[in-house]
C-alpha cells in the first residue's frame, strides 16, 4: 500500500459492518445489526433544523461549537445538576465518536493503558489504538450480567494505566451497572488518579426499575470524569452526527484546540436543532416506550427458544444471547444465519473474547419484523438441533 503509513495500514473493517455490507447484497434480510433506531427524526427537529437554515446557521461557528447549544447542555441534559461552565468545560463534537476521537487524541501518550470492558462496542480499542494508546481489557461474564467489578478493574491498574472507561446503558450488553458498583468504581478511580471516560449515549434508554447516574455525579468525581454522549439514539438523530463532552476545563481546551485543526466545527444547522431538542425531553421519552415495548417483544420471543439464554439488558436496545447450547462459534451462528434465514445479529467476539458464544441482538426494527425475525431465528435453531 504505497503511500500508506503503518498505523493505517492495522486499520480493518468491524464486524458489524462487514455484517452490514453483506447483508445488503441479499433481498428480504431483517436486520437486528447496526445499532441505530430506525424511525426518521422526529419532525419538531428536523423543522428545528430548517429554522436554523432559515436563520443564517450556515457558517463555521466556534471551534467548540456554538454558544446556545453549549448553554443548552449545560442547562438542560442529564448533566445539567453538575453546573458545568458552558463557556469552559463543554465542548460539541461530530456525534459521541467524533468526540471519543479528539479525547484520546489529546490525553494518550504512546505507553499510556485505557482500561476498557470485555466484551464492550468494538470502536474503543482501535480508537485507542491509532492513537498510541494500549488498550487493557476488564473481563466480564453473564453471572454478573456484563457488569465490570471493581476487584477486577483494580487488579489490572499499573502505572501505565490513565484511565478508565465505562459505558452505561451498555452497548453490546444493554446492562445498566448499579449504583453501588458505581461508587466502588469510583472510589477505585479516586485511589489511583485515573480519568474515567463516560460515555452515556443510551443515558435516556432505561426500563424497569432501573436508574441511569453519571458517574461524574458522586463524590471527587466530577474533577476526573469526562462525561460522553451525543444526540443520535435519544433523538434518533444519527445522520446529524452531534454530540458533547462535559469535563475539566484544561481538557476541553485542549479538545477544543484539536477540533480547530481536524475539523473546525460540528455542523451549524444540527447545532441548531439539537439545541431545540434539548426543549422536548418528551421525544426522549416516546422513544424509550418504543423501545420498552420491542424489549419486551424480543425477550419473550427469545424465552420461548430452546437452547438461548438472555441477559437482563435493562438499558439501550440490545439483548446479548447466549447461544453456546449449538456448538458454534458466535462468528458461525451469525454468518449461518444471515445465510439460511436472513437474519442479521452480530457475534459476541466482535466485541471482545468474553463475548464469544454469544451474539448480539438489536431490536431497532419494527414490532412485526422483531416477531419474523425471532420466528426466523427459533427455525434456524431447530435446524441446528436436527
Amino acid at each position: 500500500m504505497k503511500w500508506v503509513n503503518d498505523k493505517a495500514k492495522t486499520l480493518k473493517q468491524g464486524a458489524i459492518r462487514a455484517m452490514f455490507d453483506r447483508a445488503n447484497t441479499m433481498t428480504g434480510v431483517i436486520s437486528m445489526g447496526i445499532g441505530e433506531p430506525d424511525m426518521d427524526t422526529p419532525s419538531l427537529v428536523c423543522e428545528a433544523g430548517k429554522e436554523g437554515l432559515d436563520k443564517g446557521y450556515t457558517h463555521y461557528t466556534p471551534n467548540a461549537g456554538t454558544m446556545l447549544l453549549r448553554k443548552a447542555v449545560a442547562e438542560k441534559s442529564s448533566v445539567k445538576d453538575l453546573h458545568y461552565d458552558p463557556a469552559t468545560e463543554i465542548i460539541i463534537t461530530n456525534g459521541g465518536m467524533g468526540a471519543l476521537s479528539l479525547l484520546f487524541l489529546v490525553i494518550l501518550q504512546d505507553g499510556d493503558e485505557v482500561l476498557i470492558q470485555d466484551p464492550q462496542w468494538l470502536n474503543y480499542v482501535a480508537q485507542v489504538r491509532y492513537c498510541d494508546g494500549t488498550a487493557v481489557r476488564v473481563p466480564t461474564d453473564s453471572e454478573h450480567n456484563f457488569i465490570m467489578q471493581p476487584e477486577v478493574i483494580e487488579s489490572l491498574i499499573t502505572p501505565k494505566t490513565k484511565a478508565l472507561m465505562i459505558n452505561s446503558p451498555n452497548n453490546p450488553t444493554g446492562s445498566v451497572m448499579p449504583l453501588e458498583t458505581m461508587k466502588k468504581i469510583a472510589e477505585v478511580a479516586i485511589k489511583h488518579d485515573l480519568l474515567v471516560i463516560s460515555d452515556e449515549v443510551y443515558n435516556t434508554l432505561v426500563y424497569g426499575d432501573e436508574k441511569c447516574v453519571t458517574i461524574a455525579s458522586l463524590p471527587g468525581m466530577k474533577e476526573r470524569t469526562m462525561v460522553v454522549n451525543s444526540f443520535s439514539k435519544s433523538y434518533a438523530m444519527t445522520g446529524w452526527r452531534v454530540g458533547y463532552v462535559a469535563g475539566p476545563a484544561h481538557i476541553i481546551d485542549r479538545m477544543t484546540k484539536c477540533q480547530e485543526n481536524f475539523n473546525a466545527c460540528t455542523n451549524a444547522s444540527a447545532q441548531y436543532a439539537a439545541a431545540m431538542a434539548l426543549d422536548h425531553p418528551e421525544v426522549c421519552e416516546e422513544l424509550r416506550q418504543i423501545f420498552s415495548r420491542r424489549r419486551d417483544i424480543i425477550l419473550e420471543e427469545l424465552g420461548k427458544i430452546d437452547g438461548i439464554k438472555c441477559n437482563d439488558p435493562t438499558g439501550a436496545f440490545y439483548v446479548f444471547a447466549d447461544i453456546t447450547a449449538f456448538g458454534l462459534s458466535s462468528a458461525d451462528f451469525c454468518n449461518r444465519l444471515l445465510e439460511e434465514q436472513k437474519v442479521v445479529c452480530i457475534p459476541g467476539s466482535a466485541f471482545g473474547d468474553c463475548g464469544e458464544g454469544f451474539i448480539r441482538i438489536s431490536y431497532t426494527c419494527g414490532e412485526d419484523d422483531l416477531r419474523e425475525a425471532a420466528g426466523r431465528i427459533a427455525k434456524f435453531c431447530e435446524g441446528l438441533r436436527g
